[in-house]
Order: C-alpha cells, then structure tokens, then sequence
C-alpha cells in the first residue's frame, strides 16, 4: 500500500508564484471583453495546456495565468485572483488539480465564488465527465460556452480533520478496498491506460482477487472503522468498502449510488462482502433493489456523516492519513458545461 501523503503535497511545477503574467489576448465578444479570468495550470498533467496559453489566450482583454509549485504558493495565488475579483476560474489539470486548487482556496470566496471552468487535462477526469466535458475541451470552448449562460451546479464533497489544516475538497471519497483499488489504478496508468479504462481495469482487478480470496485475506476481510450517521448511532462492524460522492455520473457508465441524483451519496459495503457475481453486476448497474441491502450493500443519500478509517483515505485518486473525519457537503460551485 503507497504511504499516506500529506495534505500540502502538491504536483504542481512551473513558474513562480509571483510571476502572474498578464497576456494580451485577441478581440473578444462584447459579452466577454471585460472578463476577468485566473488560470491555474498544471504543467505536469497528462495532457496538459500551458504552452498555448503563452501563445495568447483568447476571450478576454487580459488573464491572469499561474503555475504555483508548492501548497503556500497556490494559496497565494488564488488570494491574488479573490484580490482582483475574478469572473472565471480556469483550472487545468485532472480531478488531483480541481482537488488542490477548491482546497486551497479556503474561504476566500465564501458564498461567492466565480465561475468555474475545467479544462480536463489529467490522467483521471472523473468531474469532466460528469459535466459532460469532453477531452478535446478548450479554454475558447468554455468562453463560448460562458458567453451562452451554460453553467451547472455541483458541490464538492468538504472533508474536515481532527487537526488545524484546510478541509479538504474534492468529489469522490473511498476508504477499505477502495485504496486497495485506487493503488492498482496507478499501476494501469504506468500501463498506458487512463480515465475510464483505467477505473474498469482497477475494478475487474481489484473484483477478481476479492471473489477468488480467502475468507480472511486482505481483500475481503474489511477495515474497522466507525461510521456515524446525523442524528443516527455509531456503526462499528467491519467494512468491505466505503465510496462517498456529489457526482451525478460516473466513469464508464458505473452506477454504484444508483439513480443520478443531486447530493451527498454514500455507499457502504459489509466485510465479506456476498454474492459477488450477483451483487456486483446489479450494484453497478444502478440497481436499488432491497435484496441488495440485505446482502450487505447499503446506499443511502446523507446531508453529512462522520468517518475513522484508520488505513487512510481516498480523495480523487490520492491517498490521505486517516483519522477523524467530518464528511459533508462543500461550497455551491457553478461550473461551465458544453
């Protein structure tokens, strides 16, 4: 299992902190000419966009265009987009970039945060998505797509720690076989497999070795952890997997909440799990069937709940120390949409 990174562990590289650079872009329609716009770009996404930027940045006047390298110089950089009040913000990168920058930007902007548009850059882009972002998205698609009014509501899932750092913000949260699964994602892609094929080939992997293990092998004894529910009593047994989301669809058409629906969805699944080449099938495939509850396999939308997975945790593809944890829906969050 990887080693619990720390929380202000950033991939981001590029230019200083202090170098925000001002482009001069081309003309732009009146409805956006006096769009002001902060990038934040991740030079080492899979695919990523920074060198067209530099080329001129098209839908604006002026942007304002950073690559910060550590925690502390994207919180400085984002308090310099709060500072010269941004209409858009631009993030480009995969769903580990959308996680850092809604995380470090705190409370800058409270209940009034600009616009954002996801420019899908990196190995995973679960968000992207779920928006209905394509891959070929640009940074002149999402100002058309401004221009037009075609904006959604998302909220992130917010994770606050028994500790003084920022609570974290992202929007697929997993703890027990779900950290097993997500480290056998890395390696597909080390094997040249990304997005959607690759959250197939973690599954099939990770389905394989629980339904073929032994009783009480890693897989498929679970973790102990209590899961408290508003108003509701600890849950103390056992669990195969615990998955937690605001998103309304999923890579690869899974379907492990159900319905697509607004909201916090949570998903635990009982140590062993049963039935697996029933359950699996029916459960991914949206199924709410009350026969699946019976088997172990709980789905329930929850404004909150509080969590102990001692093994760590799962936020958007990276690994975080366990503890005490406080789930909960995040900020409303108005992204641009094809």
């Amino acid at each position: 299992m990887s080693t619990a990174l720390p929380a202000t562990r950033l991939s981001f590289v590029g230019v200083e902190p202090e170098a925000i650079t001002r482009i001069k872009a081309a003309p732009t329609p009146a409805a956006l000419g006096a769009l002001r716009i902060g990038i934040i770009c991740n030079p080492r996404a899979h695919r990523n966009h920074g060198a067209g930027y530099a080329a001129g940045v098209p839908g604006a006047d002026s942007v304002l265009i950073a690559a910060p390298r550590t925690t502390e110089a994207l919180v400085e950089t984002l308090a310099g987009f709060a500072e010269r009040r941004i209409d858009l913000l631009v993030i480009d990168g995969g769903d580990g970039t959308v996680r850092d920058v809604l995380t470090a930007a705190g409370q800058l902007w409270q209940r009034d945060w600009p616009a954002i548009a996801v420019i899908p850059s990196g190995k995973t882009n679960a968000l992207a998505i779920d928006l209905g972002v394509p891959a070929g998205w640009t940074l002149g698609d999402a100002l058309s797509a401004m221009a037009q009014g075609r904006t959604v509501i998302r909220r992130p899932v917010e994770i606050a720690r028994d500790d003084d750092s920022l609570p974290l913000r992202g929007f697929l949260f997993g703890t027990g076989a779900f950290v097993k699964a997500t480290e056998l994602a890395q390696h597909t892609h080390r094997a040249g497999a990304f997005n959607g094929v690759a959250v197939g080939l973690a599954l099939g992997w990770a389905l394989m070795l629980t339904a073929f293990g032994a009783r009480d092998n890693a897989w498929r004894a679970g973790d102990r952890m209590d899961v408290r529910l508003p108003g509701g009593p600890v849950e103390r047994d056992p669990l195969y997997l615990l998955l937690a989301s605001t998103l309304e669809r999923l890579p690869v058409g899974l379907r492990p909440f159900g319905r697509p629906r607004q909201g916090l969805k949570l998903l635990t699944v009982d140590a062993p799990p049963r039935w697996l080449p029933v359950t699996v099938p029916a459960l991914l495939g949206g199924s709410e069937a009350a026969w699946l509850k019976r088997a172990g396999f709980h789905n329930r939308d929850a404004a909150a709940f509080d969590v102990t997975p001692d093994d760590g945790f799962i936020l958007d593809g990276e690994l975080f120390a366990g503890g005490q944890l406080s789930v909960h829906q995040g900020p409303v969050l108005s992204f641009v949409v094809p």
